[in-house]
């Protein structure tokens, strides 16, 4: 028999960028009975989720709610709205971005790739600049849409959409904005409709703090209206089905019943708190994470302080030293687990999740077991990220304090 918890004390400590830990409120939602998807109680769930997730991505406009990875909202996004052999522009700022790209040429479309100049293309957030300077230079306006990331989890970098926004509008180009926002939604702020934003692409386990297996397209009239005149072949993600069943409640195939109960529950977590509590609480993290890398004389892969992720923090290796073999240590002496580099910086870095359902002493214990990781890995620190993370976050308190007992 497979032996599925094998941590024998404590708790295991997962800060990786997803899937994140999950709160136990949500899991004993989860373990609600399994109920009707065409009864009357299920309608009512339905229609919860639905309201309470448009108030997450901030939009008035309709959501789609798919049982699948962020993997298949990428695909969602893309055959909703274009057509085969459609040019779309695609900016890459790490990995994620790199496989979205492989996504769509795999589904029939052109894509053209642009991304950082200069070496340190994973480093630094979407520049708006070179995209409205392509938009202005294409102008028989035969790029269809603009694919960019929110939040790179691979990386650490969060860019500007507001700005990728002002910049298609800036080029006057009829292109649409497709953003993938999986690691983004319900821990960076994000704003759908404020930014314009035609598709927004999201998934249940990041900031939502859910399992994997849920996956959103927030959509704009825009973006609707170009699923009418789509014709890249679709059945499953099709919207016009999806939009006319959920205005009561229901899906035309069968959804992750158990899984709306947690979204449900998530939903209600994040909105109590309230979104800008939220928000603020993971740039704290963040900025605690960051000064213990900063306090070991380690660089943090992404270049610009001004893009850095609230989300995620990447810790980049001297030379000579294996990130995968630091993690190992870490994972097999401490029980934590790290986030691995990929793609072009694997070996290169790790990365540690800041995200969901965490807190300080969460985070002191992450990287505790960070630092003596490194250590024993044989990696020469110039001082203690531990006691630099202890004197951020006990000199900055949290923006909304913790409850008293009772």
């Amino acid at each position: 028999m497979l032996k599925l918890d094998f941590h024998p004390t404590g708790r295991h400590f997962l800060q990786i960028p997803g899937p994140s830990p999950v709160p136990d409120r949500v899991l004993r939602a989860m373990s609600y009975p399994t109920i009707d998807h065409r009864g009357p109680e299920f309608a009512a769930l339905g229609l919860k989720v639905l309201a309470d997730i448009k108030k997450i991505f901030q939009t008035k406009q309709p959501v789609m709610i798919y049982p699948a990875s962020g993997t298949g909202a990428w695909e969602a996004a893309l055959v909703n709205t274009l057509c085969p052999g459609d040019h779309v522009l695609m900016y890459e700022t790490g990995h994620f971005a790199a496989l979205w790209q492989k996504l769509a040429a795999r589904v029939g479309l052109k894509t053209e790739v642009m991304s950082y100049p200069g070496a340190d293309v994973w480093r630094h957030g979407v520049q708006a600049a070179l995209i409205e300077e392509r938009l202005k230079a294409d102008t028989q306006h035969t790029i269809k849409a603009v694919c960019v990331v929110h939040n790179e989890t691979s990386t650490g970098v969060t860019s500007n959409i507001a700005a990728v926004r002002k910049a298609i509008d800036a080029a006057k180009h009829p292109a649409l904005l497709l953003v993938d926002t999986i690691s983004g939604l319900g821990s960076a702020d994000y704003r759908h409709d404020e930014w314009g934003v035609d598709v927004s692409i999201s998934g249940s386990q990041k900031g939502l703090m859910l399992p994997p297996g849920i996956s959103f397209n927030a959509l704009s009239a825009k973006a609707i209206e170009a699923s009418r005149k789509a014709t890249l072949p679709k059945a499953f993600w099709a919207w016009d089905e999806i939009i006319e069943m959920n205005k009561t409640g229901y899906w035309p195939s069968t959804p992750n019943t158990n899984l709306l109960y947690a979204l449900s529950e998530a939903c209600d977590m994040l909105l109590e708190h309230g979104l800008d509590a939220v928000f603020a609480r993971h740039q704290r993290w963040a900025e605690g994470v960051r000064s213990a890398v900063k306090a070991w004389g380690l660089q943090i892969q992404c270049a610009d302080a001004a893009v850095y992720s609230p989300i995620l923090t990447g810790v980049m290796m001297p030379e000579g030293i294996d990130a995968d073999a630091v993690r190992k240590v870490i994972y097999e002496r401490f029980d934590c687990s790290l986030g691995t580099g990929l793609g072009k910086v694997k070996g290169k870095m790790f990365r540690i999740g800041h995200l969901g359902d965490c807190n300080d002493l969460t985070l002191m214990a992450a990287l505790a077991g960070c630092e003596m990781g490194l250590k024993l890995s044989g990696v020469k620190l110039a001082g203690s990220g531990v006691q630099a993370a202890m004197d951020y976050f006990s000199s900055h308190a949290a923006v909304v304090p913790m409850r008293k007992a009772a």
